[in-house]
């Protein structure tokens, strides 16, 4: 597991260091059309953020012995050290702060990340906050956001929860250190926070497979909540959801540019890998496609709209068969498909298939789909969540075409 303790605090860079550096970031920021409020720019200027990631991990330069490359942390303890990790500290990239095992693999893998702050401005400006709105965190992770955010509404509008007790201690301490004091909960961020719902908003670090019962029940009606939703093949996006005001439902779009993050974890401590589908053992057969597996890949609405023509619990993955990269399907009932990525003459990409449902028709369907549509960006789409359904919609939630999102529910019972 990662070392939790550090050499280097907020004592041990002056402020006429690490300021400086805070603006440089700001103006970037601005510059790059990411910050528009002052309040916040307010916030960035006023938070240190080097106080919340006292060490980052990088992987090493990957082995001549193709073993898994290994994850080491980088800690400031001399002038040369101090300065890369302020540098990147106070620049628009992400840190993996902490690490976990995977459960019976022998490699660590991250499960907490100091998230870019061009991103994470984006987010704290399209979560629309004013003076006096109880916020909801999901992800409290270092603890930086939930100091952005209590510094511009105070302690006792903040709640932030995560599922690791040791982050929740290591937040605890940096807020404390700075005097800020919002309410850190250890708990299943599912379940949301009930004690002190309802909330004016919402926001999720994580991503899910769905919205879960307790944050509609805890959004006050005509509140915001800020979601990345993920579907079967991990494709996804962020989606600014209001509570309807006459029945406990959120609607909204999907915002028109892109950020994703990690996958919700239901508990600390080792990463357990999801199983893998068995494939079928029947023989398969062969065929064509127009369909380029590497539109799965990309970060288009594509991937996203390919996941709702095919079963709840799919498994993808880039392999090689004959020496020769595939798109690998895999769907819970055994089908299975393999998508040459080098197309032949015709431009045409070469697929094995076995099992009871089509997985290349339904991706073709998908294709044609969106095609036809105008291969529309992200904010064209919109997701209605209800206890019991998911849809996403083109365009309108009521006369456009609609898909229902094939996930399994996340449990999450009413809170008292």
């Amino acid at each position: 597991m990662s070392v939790r303790s550090s050499t280097a605090t907020a004592a041990s860079v002056a402020d006429s260091v690490w300021r400086p550096m805070a603006r440089h970031l700001a103006e970037q920021l601005d510059a790059d059309g990411d910050l528009h409020d002052p309040r916040w720019r307010e916030a960035l200027l006023e938070v240190p953020r080097h106080e919340f990631v006292p060490r980052y991990y990088l992987q090493e330069e990957k082995p001549p012995d193709r073993r898994p490359r290994r994850w080491i942390a980088h800690e400031p303890h001399d002038p040369d050290s101090t300065r890369r990790w302020l540098d990147l500290v106070y620049s628009p990239t992400t840190l993996v702060t902490e690490l976990a095992d995977y459960a019976g693999r022998g490699v660590q893998a991250p499960v907490s990340s100091s998230t870019k702050p061009d991103l994470m401005i984006r987010m704290l400006e399209a979560l629309q906050v004013t003076d006096g709105h109880r916020v909801l965190e999901i992800g409290t992770g270092t603890g930086y956001n939930a100091a952005l955010l209590t510094h511009r509404l105070g302690g006792d509008h903040m709640t932030s929860v995560d599922i690791d007790p040791d982050l929740i201690s290591d937040a605890r301490c940096r807020l404390d250190r700075l005097g800020y004091t919002p309410t850190l909960v250890a708990g299943d961020g599912a379940a949301g926070h009930a004690d002190r719902a309802p909330y004016d908003r919402i926001i999720a670090t994580c991503a899910l497979s769905c919205v879960p019962l307790a944050w509609i029940d805890q959004l006050r009606p005509g509140g915001l909540a800020l979601v990345h939703i993920e579907g079967p093949l991990g494709a996804g996006n962020l989606a600014a959801l209001r509570r309807l005001p006459d029945r406990p439902a959120v609607e909204g779009r999907f915002l028109p540019w892109w950020g994703c993050f990690m996958r919700r974890r239901t508990a600390a401590g080792p990463t357990v890998d999801v199983p893998r589908p068995r494939r079928t053992t029947e023989l398969p057969t062969t065929r064509t496609t127009d369909v380029d597996p590497a539109e799965l890949d990309g970060g288009k609405g594509f991937p996203f709209l390919a996941q709702l023509y095919l079963p709840s619990g799919m498994y993808r993955a880039i392999t090689l068969h004959d020496q020769t990269p595939v798109t690998e399907l895999r769907a819970p009932d055994g089908s299975w498909c393999h998508i040459t990525h080098e197309a032949d003459a015709d431009g045409l990409h070469g697929v094995r298939e076995a099992g009871p449902t089509p997985l290349i028709e339904r991706i073709e369907d998908a294709w044609h789909r969106w095609q036809n549509l105008g291969a529309p960006p992200w904010h064209e789409f919109g997701l209605t969540a209800t206890a019991t359904e998911h849809h996403v919609w083109y365009r309108d939630p009521h006369s456009g075409p609609r898909w229902e999102l094939p996930v399994p529910r996340i449990p999450s019972p009413r809170q008292p």
